[in-house]
């Protein structure tokens, strides 16, 4: 199931913009987002069915119980899950699907498909990783300690992905998704090395 692709990164890590830039610009393939479950409340720029699909603890809890999630997670006291019925649909219509998980998430598809690729996009460094959470606006001075507390541990767990790329410069990271996408993941050498360099520093 190679046309499943999980792409994760620690909050603020820039993955969103990156999904968007990527599906854009592969004009030559049919890509779709996958839209997930979440129990968290919708911010005000968010839509219905677009962001997210947004429903309550119980109904989250009866998709779970039927067994109609491909993954399901709980982020920071939310819970969030993938419909596995539409995953399955679209992939069968010979359709790339893109799945932007959390590492829990992403290691739930990764057991029930191990054909799926996963890549981590990781920040260039902690401070910077703290400006751009900042620089959103959306958190307060707390709840941005605790993201950048939590994303050591989703480091760790991203090194395991089948590719880890770095977000220095977008157009370069972008491309770096795409050769993974359309040509299988032969990334340069000075990029596979910026990755080693950029891990080690974040690892300590």
């Amino acid at each position: 199931m190679e046309k499943l692709i999980v792409i994760s990164a620690p909050s603020g890590g820039g993955k969103t913009s990156l999904i968007e830039a990527l599906i854009r610009d592969l004009t030559n393939i049919e890509v779709k987002l996958a839209i997930s479950y979440t129990t968290r409340k919708r911010r005000p720029n968010e839509k219905e069915g677009k962001s997210y699909f947004f429903v309550n603890k119980k109904e989250f809890s009866l998709m779970l119980g039927n067994k109609e999630l491909l993954e399901s997670a709980e982020v920071y006291g939310n819970f969030y899950g993938t419909k596995k019925s539409w995953v399955e649909e679209q992939i069968s219509n010979n359709c790339y699907v893109i799945l932007e998980l959390d590492w829990q998430g992403a290691l739930q598809v990764k057991t029930s498909y191990p054909n799926s690729v996963t890549i981590f996009i990781l920040p260039p460094s902690y401070k910077e990783l703290e400006l751009r959470l900042k620089k959103r606006g959306q958190d307060r001075k707390k709840v941005i300690q605790y993201r950048l507390s939590e994303a050591k541990r989703e480091v760790e767990k991203g090194q395991n992905f089948d590719f880890v790329l770095v977000n220095d410069v977008f157009e370069n990271v972008l491309k770096d998704l795409k050769t993974i996408i359309i040509e299988g993941g032969n990334l340069p050498k000075v990029r596979r090395s910026l990755t080693k360099e950029c891990l080690r520093r974040l690892l300590v």
